[in-house]
């Protein structure tokens, strides 16, 4: 058995593989950001239970997950969709410019940031796990 079939280490390196993946996506929505008709794309979270991270739908677009208002007499869900645990910096929906372009910079920005910074954990994770490995081995 090789070290780097350890299953910790391929889980790091399918997340930062995935990682990699997303930041090329949120990248080409940033440069095609002035482009008329432009949807800009993202990658499902595996942890959701997509696969190998199949594209998601465009951002901010509806999935069809939340309960569906058949009479208007039904009670709605609790605290509706700003209630409790709704992610606070989620769009209510995203901006599409009269040239049909959907990219919104800011929020593209923060996706960004937010994936370099789970990339760098993952990374590290990876790095501190090869260093309790050689510790085991006695190569350090």
């Amino acid at each position: 058995m090789s070290v780097t079939d350890l299953s910790i280490l391929g889980m790091l390196r399918t997340r930062m593989q995935w990682h990699q993946t997303r930041q090329k996506l949120i990248a080409e929505n940033v440069a095609n950001a002035d482009m008329p008709g432009f949807k800009p794309r993202d990658l499902a979270n595996p942890e959701i239970g997509r696969p190998g991270g199949a594209l998601a739908q465009p951002a901010g677009a509806a999935t069809g997950g939340g309960l569906a208002v058949t009479n208007a007499a039904h009670i709605g869900p609790a605290g509706g969709p700003e209630g409790p645990g709704a992610d606070p910096r989620r769009v209510k929906g995203f901006e599409i410019r009269p040239s049909g372009n959907g990219v919104n910079l800011e929020e593209e920005m923060m996706k960004a940031g937010e994936n370099q910074a789970d990339y760098q954990m993952a990374a590290s994770l990876y790095q501190k796990s090869l260093d309790t490995l050689k510790i085991a081995i006695g190569k350090r």
